[in-house]
């Protein structure tokens, strides 16, 4: 959701909390709402896309390293060799 469709629902659960009209276990949950879009509209301040983490990221492009699998140098135990198994 965007920051203006969360703000659009707080202002919505601010109205049904001030109208007075609600049961306590509605104005309850309604509480919880709001304190959970007030944290979720503050983190959205607090985390932009100018931030210095964003910026040393910008303009990265994947790129090609590479293998360190060592499968090819395991030595492999010859089939005609049984293997013993616990019972």
């Amino acid at each position: 959701m965007t920051r203006d469709e969360l703000e659009g629902v707080r202002t919505w659960v601010n109205q049904k909390l001030s109208s007075g009209d609600e049961p306590p276990w509605a104005w309850y949950q309604y509480m919880k709402l709001r304190e959970s879009l007030d944290a979720i509209i503050g983190g959205m301040e607090t985390t932009t896309e100018s931030s210095p983490q964003s910026d040393v990221h910008s303009g990265t492009h994947l790129r090609l390293v590479g293998s360190n699998d060592q499968r090819d140098s395991v030595q492999h135990r010859p089939t005609e060799e049984s293997v013993l198994m616990p019972m």
